[in-house]
């Protein structure tokens, strides 16, 4: 479904960022050959050779190629380690391998005092020296805060994290229709997410002329 949507977009010379379920082969093909673009993928179990080489290679790293400096925010302070590597690129089954890395987040809750650690690896079809270790680590908190601010959206809207659909494909299905719903919405320009759907949720003719479904849409109804 990703290609599709990438078609109606101008990704020339722009870096196309993707969690684990895009990091496919034909995908990144399509992005560097024939969209002009680069890709930024998390390797996770869904390409277990590749992860399993990641993991390999970076088990005995010793010296980050660059720290982010503690922050606080949500009432967390976070430090963020990155490693990456040039030397994987002629190995790994992947096509495109500019650079692999991988980023290590330490977070303490201010509050309690809880720590958590975090290990994430990825592949990038960008070389150096344009994307080193320190756009690389930014370039993957900017996917992840969308990631985020998307799923806070979801569960304060939809309540998501205690949704009792648990049969089959059921829980990612209403996720990616949820998800859309958010996503046309926000195309929209609306200022609260929240209030466009409490509007459209009390008037269903509203939600045509929202989506432009109907032969005599109200003009003003794009505007959320």
């Amino acid at each position: 479904m990703a290609i599709p949507l990438l078609e109606t977009i101008d990704i020339q010379g722009k870096q196309v960022s993707a969690d684990a379920l895009l990091t496919q082969r034909g995908l990144a093909d399509y992005l560097v050959r024939k969209r002009k673009a680069h890709y930024h993928f998390t390797v996770k179990a869904n390409q277990p050779k590749l992860l399993e080489d990641l993991k390999l290679f970076f088990q005995d790293r010793q010296q980050p190629d660059f720290v982010e400096a503690a922050c606080c925010e949500h009432g967390r302070i976070e430090i963020r380690k990155i490693w990456t590597t040039t030397k994987l690129n002629g190995y790994l089954n992947f096509p495109h391998v500019a650079q692999a890395f991988v980023i290590e987040r330490q977070s303490t809750e201010k509050k309690s005092g809880e720590n958590s650690h975090e290990t994430a690896y990825g592949i990038t079809s960008q070389s150096l020296p344009k994307a080193n270790a320190r756009s690389l680590l930014a370039t993957n908190r900017g996917h992840w805060s969308i990631e985020n601010s998307c799923h806070y959206i979801l569960d304060w809207n939809y309540d998501e994290d205690r949704s009792r659909i648990r049969t089959g494909h059921g829980p990612e299905n209403i996720t990616r229709l949820r998800r859309f719903a958010i996503g046309v919405i926000k195309s929209k320009g609306v200022r609260s997410v929240a209030q466009t759907m409490r509007q459209l949720t009390r008037n269903v003719r509203m939600v045509f002329d929202y989506l432009r479904m109907a032969n005599n849409s109200c003009a003003h109804a794009s505007g959320g």
